[in-house]
């Protein structure tokens, strides 16, 4: 197996406070990964870490290596807009902008600097079948993105990212305000771009990751504690942490 991404020896720091201590990880192309772990253990501080939405926090800094398709990411010289069109993000709350259906899923083309609207619309129409959510919206693509379920509105930043053609695919606590039968869209949505993206999943939820991904990595206090095969670490974990976590000891 390709590794996509690997993490080398990475602390990060939010001012004094050091939020994440010598992180070591692979993430493998065209599967998915999860990042589980009780709440304040560094997933999220993680996963942002990856196309460099750490930098916007005042204060924040960090050493070790990223490796991304043979560059060092951490390097304050990488493109991060380029970098965030390559490693692209879904967060925790859907976070459609007040435009259309069809100007979310084109904004990332349109800033750029794509000018022709046949390949505008055939890349709207293409990321929105990936997303499974053309059949829902495809008569109503110039009505407002916010009047679309909370579903159907993360489901819609899910085709914006993909809009734009990352390789990797961030997804930070995706159905955590999302209803069941949601829930259940997203998770099929997900196992479904894994034929095609590399994708990294930050959940509370242990039996999500469980159905989703092909790795787990449990995180406590800043460490990773245990990394391996979902299938393996659910049911035979080497950590006691990991079985304590696991088993509702704590959480």
């Amino acid at each position: 197996m390709e590794i996509k991404i690997k993490v080398e020896d990475l602390d990060f720091f939010y001012g004094a406070f050091q939020a994440l201590k010598d992180i070591n990880l692979d993430v493998y192309e065209k599967k998915v990964t999860a990042l589980i772990g009780p709440s304040g253990c560094g997933k999220s501080t993680l996963i942002r870490i990856f196309n460099r939405m750490s930098d916007m926090v005042p204060g924040a800094r960090l050493s070790g290596r990223i490796d991304f398709c043979g560059r060092d990411i951490t390097d304050r010289r990488v493109d991060t807009v380029r970098l965030r069109r390559e490693i692209g993000m879904v967060f925790q709350k859907p976070n459609p902008f007040p435009k259309t259906i069809f100007q979310n899923v084109a904004y990332g083309l349109e800033i750029q600097g794509c000018k022709n609207k046949d390949f505008i619309y055939g890349r709207v129409e293409e990321a929105l079948k990936k997303a499974a959510l053309w059949e829902d919206v495809k008569d109503r693509l110039h009505t407002s993105a916010l009047g679309m379920s909370g579903g159907q509105q993360q489901r819609l930043c899910i085709a914006r990212c993909l809009a734009v053609e990352p390789q990797v695919i961030l997804f930070d606590e995706p159905c955590a305000s999302l209803d069941p039968v949601s829930t259940a869209r997203i998770e099929e949505l997900i196992t479904e771009l894994k034929k095609n993206y590399t994708i990294l999943i930050v959940t509370h939820n242990m039996q999500q990751a469980s159905r989703v991904s092909n790795y787990t990595a449990f995180m406590y206090l800043g460490r990773i504690e245990e990394f391996g095969s979902t299938g393996q670490l659910f049911t035979v974990p080497k950590n006691k942490k990991t079985e304590a976590y696991l088993t509702g000891v704590f959480g």
